[in-house]
């Protein structure tokens, strides 16, 4: 996987916000309780993202969960087969001297 042919799928998912993260102020949801998480637009896509490139506009400065969040992790792939509808096949075992 690379950053050339990844859907951004992650970027559908919640991400709330910690003290230390420095986000631009209008990207910041706030819920009754006070919680922050990073805002969503309409189309439930994290509004940071750009939807001509699926590339973050706030790279340099986004989130600790979203750093993070690793390409190609498990998390990573089990979003993506969500996303998708790919039923992920079990991880054949295999039998050694028998």
């Amino acid at each position: 996987m690379s950053c050339n042919d990844c859907e951004a799928v992650c970027c559908r998912l919640t991400v709330v916000l910690m003290p230390d993260d420095r986000v631009p102020e209008w990207l910041i949801d706030r819920d009754a309780h006070g919680m922050e998480t990073l805002a969503k637009g309409e189309d439930g896509w994290c509004a940071a993202v750009d939807p001509n490139t699926s590339r973050c506009t706030i790279y340099d400065q986004r989130p600790a969960i979203c750093r993070k969040y690793t390409m190609g992790s498990p998390g990573c792939r089990d979003e993506r087969d969500k996303w998708f509808g790919v039923k992920a096949f079990p991880t054949p075992a295999v039998l050694i001297g028998y």
